[in-house]
């Protein structure tokens, strides 16, 4: 006998049908690749048949979960930094993918559209289970807020970083250790270093970049650290103001990422500046760009995808009670043609 009212079936009865239980057919209308394939098909297909949809406000009542998770972009004020920076797209794509693999959506925000209270935006009105935040800043003011009104939390930063909650990140002082290290024994003695050391990620990337010098016997000057923002605009513009006002005193860039060194590499070939002859560049983050810039870009690549897989198990951990800790990725240096 035909089913009636079948826009009315329920999740209930949609798996009796199914022959599964409910959290499986519940699972499977998600697609949540934990269900095999062959059975999701199906009890989609079952669905469809019978006009059956999720109720999702029902679904969140009942269950006090969203299955969403809250990706915050943490923009410092004033920068011309924005989503479309291509290490913050190559990061929110892989975090989309990691969530979409446990079964949950991504609603992406940032720190300007998002309100001050995280916790309450996000969380307390269900609009996300959690958050994943995209960099610490020059402050953790707002992190730390959310973290202590026990919201499940992780950042992208500085891992070594002394926290209540975890962070994930690339091992900063080493990346910027071994681009000085590779500038000087390529036989740079007067190298820039582009970035912000307020930074979390970047003061340890400057450490590096300080220790690199001590420990192959030169002196550093504190005028050769540009406190830029991190953008290839701003970089630009520092290198045509270093050369207007002193000349081509430098000859070696370590730049805090990809698009910094972008920046520079074109101030400097427009005053036809030699890279890597006149000065050798390092970026920061293997973007695809860098591989394909003329000269291709040395730079310090990060393995983003286990960040992002990290990042959402750490996440998980959170909401299902478990322990939690801040991890370090896999960071090394590409070395190509601009150094």
């Amino acid at each position: 006998m035909p089913l009636k009212a079948e826009s009315k079936l329920t999740l209930a009865k949609l798996a009796e049908l199914a022959g599964v239980s409910t959290s499986t057919a519940s699972r499977a209308l998600k697609d949540n690749p934990l269900i095999k394939e062959q059975t999701r098909t199906r009890i989609q297909a079952l669905a469809r048949e019978h006009n059956f949809s999720v109720n999702a406000a029902a679904s969140r009542l009942r269950t006090q979960k969203t299955h969403v998770i809250a990706v915050i972009l943490n923009l410092i004020d004033h920068t011309e930094q924005s989503v479309s920076d291509p290490f913050l797209l190559k990061i929110v794509a892989e975090l989309n993918k990691a969530l979409n693999a446990a079964g949950y959506e991504m609603l992406l925000s940032n720190s300007f559209m998002a309100s001050d209270d995280w916790a309450s935006y996000f969380v307390s009105s269900q609009r996300a289970d959690g958050i994943i935040v995209v960099g610490q800043g020059k402050s953790t003011e707002k992190i730390d807020k959310a973290a202590a009104a026990r919201v499940p939390i992780v950042v992208w930063g500085e891992p070594h970083t002394k926290a209540d909650y975890p962070i994930i990140g690339g091992d900063n002082y080493a990346g910027g250790y071994m681009a000085t290290k590779h500038l000087i024994e390529s036989g740079s003695k007067r190298i820039l270093f582009l970035g912000d050391p307020g930074h979390a990620e970047m003061e340890q990337r400057h450490k590096g970049y300080e220790d690199a010098h001590r420990d192959a016997g030169l002196t550093v000057s504190a005028d050769y650290t540009k406190p830029i923002d991190i953008t290839s605009t701003a970089a630009y513009e520092c290198i045509n103001d270093a050369i207007k006002q002193q000349g081509l005193y430098f000859d070696g860039l370590i730049c805090v990422s990809d698009m910094v060194a972008f920046g520079a590499i074109k101030a400097l070939k427009e005053r036809y500046v030699g890279i890597p002859g006149d000065v050798r560049i390092i970026g920061y983050d293997d973007i695809m760009l860098a591989e394909l810039m003329h000269p291709a870009l040395t730079t310090v690549h990060q393995n983003v995808t286990m960040a992002a897989q990290l990042m959402v198990e750490q996440l998980l951990c959170q909401v299902n009670q478990q322990p939690v800790s801040s991890q370090v990725v896999e960071t090394h240096l590409v070395k190509r043609l601009s150094s």
